[in-house]
């Protein structure tokens, strides 16, 4: 009994020890994605179930930039999630230990120089990461999920080309004040070249073109923006894209419960299912730290009730983007995407991608 407590004794020290200097406060440490475990993945190639991957891009926006400094200020502003302190009390589960690895995976290199070798770059390191990359082995035979962080909106079309290459068609549900399917005609300029096509507001319509996108099932959540002319056309052009739309006013009429019961009546059951948060889909007040504002947005609780309630979609990835850390304040803007990725990945762990759902999807 003396030899078994001694044991137990020395066993506690040795651990103590071992363990004295591995707590880090939030404010020090490294600043992965909520104290996560750190891998430069396109270099290392590690196993995961759910990674963070930032794209520091923002040279297709159309008015104010910064967003490539967008993923660093989100992980500043996520030091506080962590494991010890991560229970997500309105899902009632802690996201960062539950059944899912979840890491962050860094950055990827893009140039600031070319967007279309940036886009070359972003095509082929999502493919990577994609298609390339194995799970833990937690969920047998499930592809693995990024959430990224932005980066400017453009940075959803490499990600929905890597994800199409698996499961075809996605619905793509779009939280933004902007609709994001404008033809490229609706920025009408003399000079072109091979990626002028490509911008932050035309992204979701070359998507379309490129046929990534489940058509007549996807939808917009937030809308509020001005649009072309003086008439619809807008919007005619976005029921051709395929793209249902909710306002941003509907929020004070149904709620946040009302509007995903909208989004589910659009959305299939048991399909791929993206989503995507523009963070501007907020009002200015909750997030002035963005490239285009516009007045009278959703509050960061009514996006994040929303987000909770669209639980049990089987999302196969997810961004939020347009994060633009110089036109911020207190990093306001920054702690809202940080909670709106924790909610995130919080849904992706509740919904695992399950093998026969995998091969549902690659059937379709």
């Amino acid at each position: 009994m003396r030899f078994s407590t001694l044991a137990s004794l020395a066993a506690l020290f040795e651990f103590t020890t071992a363990g004295r200097w591995t707590e880090d406060w939030p404010f020090a440490g490294f600043p992965s994605f909520a104290k996560l475990p750190f891998h430069t993945c396109l270099v290392d190639n590690p196993e995961f179930d759910i990674a963070l991957i930032g794209v520091p891009f923002d040279t297709a926006v159309s008015f104010r930039p910064g967003a490539r400094f967008g993923p660093q200020a989100i992980r500043r502003a996520s030091q506080r999630q962590n494991g010890l302190r991560g229970f997500n009390a309105r899902a009632g589960i802690n996201p960062y230990d539950n059944w899912a690895h979840i890491i962050d995976c860094g950055d990827i290199p893009v140039t600031p120089m070319d967007n279309q070798l940036a886009l070359e770059q972003m095509n082929a390191a999502y493919d990577e990461l994609v298609n390339g990359t194995t799970t833990s082995g937690n969920t047998a035979g499930a592809l693995p999920r990024l959430v990224s962080l932005g980066g400017d909106h453009s940075v959803i079309l490499p990600a929905l080309r890597a994800l199409h290459k698996h499961y075809g068609p996605i619905s793509v549900i779009h939280l933004d004040s902007h609709l994001d399917t404008w033809s490229p005609d609706s920025y009408p300029s003399y000079w072109h070249s091979n990626t002028s096509e490509f911008t932050h507001g035309s992204m979701l319509w070359l998507a379309a073109q490129e046929g990534l996108i489940n058509k007549g099932h996807c939808v917009h959540g937030g809308l509020r923006t001005r649009l072309s002319g003086d008439d619809w056309s807008d919007y005619e052009e976005d029921d051709r894209v395929g793209f249902h739309r909710i306002h941003a006013d509907e929020m004070m009429e149904i709620g946040p419960r009302g509007i995903a019961e909208r989004i589910k009546q659009i959305v299939p059951k048991n399909v791929p299912v993206y989503l995507s948060v523009d963070i501007d889909v907020l009002d200015p007040s909750a997030a002035p730290g963005t490239g285009t504002v516009e007045p009278g947005g959703w509050l960061t609780r009514e996006l994040i009730s929303l987000i909770r309630q669209l639980q049990d979609l089987p999302l196969v990835g997810a961004d939020v983007v347009e994060v633009s850390p110089p036109f911020d304040h207190a990093d306001v803007t920054a702690m809202a995407a940080a909670q709106v990725a924790y909610e995130i990945i919080t849904n992706m762990v509740k919904t695992p991608l399950e093998l026969e759902t995998r091969k549902f999807f690659s059937n379709m």
